[in-house]
């Protein structure tokens, strides 16, 4: 991806299966930037990409050397992950070459689920009771010993992939052995390179509302970008995020407490530096930690976001990355902690008057498995007043798997309106309009 005049050259590090490719090349389009490209399947991003770097992500020592390689013929000014699975790559490669970065610890810490809360709970961050198991362990021994309602979950899978709740211990074994398949089909990274690849964490289910915090890290200190609403309940057994709303509807002094324990947590886990997503409980205004990554929002939700002029996520990140002035950007309003908040309203342009309003994206669920044919009323749900576009990112033969063995949404639909409330009744009507083809495929 050549540019006119470069004068910075920047790394992103993106598997091929990311929904985050043209958001941060977009921003780097923009940005005028000399952009390289370093995925697993370089020959099949060669046709789009002109720079491409092939590395193996699935072995993170070869990656970076390979990076460090590259480096010595073509300087780096910046190296970005697009998301978990490059993380850990982009810390070790910064750390060797000098560039900012989270430490490594940090980067493993934020992606492994049981390291994160040990973390956490060393730090004096609240966290539900945990447990971690090996699938060999005997599974009907384990459930008798744990306390009810429980989730159990993948320890190295991102997302709510494979993330199960068990209310009994019957359930709990089902679960067990459902996840044990699920990570013996994962291909994510081999086993015997990490062996938390075959096991299961268990936590306590933790009651309340869920919301989502963006947010950016600048020598540790946290600048809140947006908080976002889930209205749907999500209480199990599986666990399919659908709604994101923002800004949030909570009471300030409940979202100062959301804003100050991802604080605390990015501090316990020790991410200073880039892109901070956290997954919260908010119960009887308190605020639990249910995962915290040091990457942005994942799919392509951050198109309902724009700070500034115009002003992507992505162009933030991409901006920090590189060492330039981000500050103006965004409104602050200071918290106990320290955190610098936006969330009582971002400077987006959503109008003539440049008005601060509401966003909101749907992740369109997938209620069966299959070969995916297509959607019936996508210009329906396109003509929904206050819907901004339906973007379908399934390609009709793919096969669709719902959670929990399933990964990833067949589309997405942004809206945005004047309240919160008007855009989630404007995204559940676009819902409404769109009717899913699924070709069932018999077990063999």
């Amino acid at each position: 991806m050549p540019a006119e005049n470069p004068s910075k050259r920047l790394l992103l590090l993106m598997p091929t299966t990311t929904y985050r490719a043209d958001p941060f090349l977009e921003a780097a389009r923009r940005m005028n930037l000399e952009v390289v490209v370093g995925s697993d399947f370089c020959q099949v991003l060669a046709k789009e990409w002109d720079i491409p770097l092939s590395l193996r992500l699935r072995y993170v020592s070869q990656a970076v050397k390979e990076i460090v390689d590259y480096d010595r013929e073509h300087p780096l000014d910046a190296i970005v992950p697009v998301d978990d699975y490059t993380t850990e790559i982009a810390a070790r490669a910064c750390k060797v070459l000098g560039l900012p970065h989270n430490t490594p610890e940090a980067a493993i810490a934020a992606r492994n689920k049981y390291r994160m809360r040990e973390m956490l709970s060393d730090a004096g961050v609240w966290c539900p009771c945990f447990a971690r198991f090996d699938l060999s362990l005997p599974v009907e021994e384990i459930a008798l010993e744990q306390r009810y309602p429980c989730v159990l979950k993948p320890i190295l899978l991102s997302g709510s992939r494979g993330v199960i709740r068990a209310d009994t211990p019957d359930g709990f074994i089902v679960a067990f052995r459902r996840i044990g398949r699920i990570l013996e089909s994962a291909s994510d990274r081999p086993p015997s390179l990490d062996p938390d690849a075959r096991r299961i964490m268990v936590e306590s289910y933790m009651p309340g509302q869920e919301v989502a915090l963006e947010g950016l890290l600048n020598g540790g200190r946290l600048r809140v970008l947006s908080l976002f609403d889930k209205p749907d309940p999500l209480e199990g057994p599986f666990f399919e995020e659908t709604i994101y709303i923002t800004p949030s509807r909570l009471p300030k002094e409940t979202q100062e407490a959301v804003s100050d324990t991802v604080q605390q947590a990015s501090t316990a886990v020790g991410l200073t530096e880039g892109p901070v997503h956290a997954e919260l409980r908010v119960h009887h205004g308190e605020a639990r930690i249910i995962e915290i990554a040091g990457r942005s929002i994942g799919g392509l939700c951050s198109r309902v976001l724009e700070y500034g002029l115009g002003v992507s996520l992505e162009e933030l990140i991409l901006r920090h990355a590189l060492g330039q002035d981000v500050d103006g950007v965004g409104r602050k309003a200071q918290g106990r902690s320290g955190a610098d908040r936006g969330t009582d309203g971002l400077d987006r342009q959503v109008d003539a008057g440049n008005k601060p309003g509401a966003a909101g994206v749907m992740m369109l669920p997938v209620p069966e498995g299959g070969l995916f044919q297509g959607y019936d009323g996508v210009e329906e749900a396109k003509k929904t007043p206050g819907v901004e576009d339906v973007v379908v990112t399934a390609k009709e033969g793919d096969m669709l798997t719902p959670l929990p063995e399933g990964a990833g949404y067949p589309g997405f639909i942004f809206a945005k309106g004047d309240e919160p409330g008007q855009v989630e009744q404007v995204l559940r009507k676009a819902h409404g309009r769109l009717q899913m083809r699924v070709k069932t495929v018999l077990a063999t």
